[in-house]
């Protein structure tokens, strides 16, 4: 087999792959449902909305069609790999990947208003604060704050205080999580450490609720 056949091939498998990838709840409490959301290539889902608000993480690249029935024009976007998005509660709408490939999508719904103020949770132990190498701001309103969280092999940040509960999503592979894997973390310190040979990427979703 030649190496063009070849990488068609392991192309061809991975795509297979992703499109057999079924839908999941991964855990849902008080606060939040977390699931996992397969957008399946040219399928055009049917008209439905959100009752709540949730934080979306795309796992995959790919660009999407969105119709609406409240006479809003169509809008097509296009999402990057880890792109991390806030998504409001507003409307029917229905869904086309528009590209060949599917994509995976964490959703975090959010049950719980928000506590009406944008303050740093953590007080003089906040990840900003105290690592604005490895930590950086993706966005914040009154009910969460949206972290990204970076680390070379063998880096750490310090003790993070976190005063609220959070949900972690992982968009790379650790000794201890797999790429895509959502994590409930209660309020507490804690240390976030790469062990591992290779860069550590994830999301840090803190509730202010």
């Amino acid at each position: 087999m030649t190496r063009a056949k070849l990488t068609a091939a392991l192309c061809c498998a991975a795509v297979c792959a992703l499109a057999v990838e079924p839908s999941a709840a991964l855990f849902e409490n008080n606060d939040v449902k977390v699931s996992r959301a397969l957008e399946k290539a040219h399928v055009k889902g049917s008209f439905h909305e959100h009752k709540m608000n949730r934080v979306m993480v795309y796992l995959q690249p790919g660009r999407q069609r969105f119709e609406y029935q409240d006479g809003r024009q169509p809008a097509v976007f296009d999402w990057k790999a880890g792109q991390v998005v806030w998504s409001r509660s507003e409307g029917m709408h229905s869904p086309e990947v528009v590209t060949d490939e599917g994509f995976n999508i964490i959703e975090v719904e959010l049950k719980k208003p928000g506590a009406g103020n944008t303050a740093a949770a953590g007080g003089s132990s906040d990840a900003l604060k105290l690592d604005g190498k490895h930590v950086s701001l993706e966005f914040e309103n009154d009910q969460v704050r949206v972290l990204r969280v970076r680390l070379g092999a063998h880096e750490s940040t310090p003790a993070i205080g976190e005063s609220h509960n959070c949900v972690s999503v992982y968009l790379t592979d650790t000794t201890s999580h797999k790429f895509g894997d959502a994590v409930w973390e209660a309020p507490g310190a804690r240390k976030i450490e790469n062990t591992g040979d290779k860069p550590l990427e994830m999301i840090l979703i803190e509730l202010r609720t």
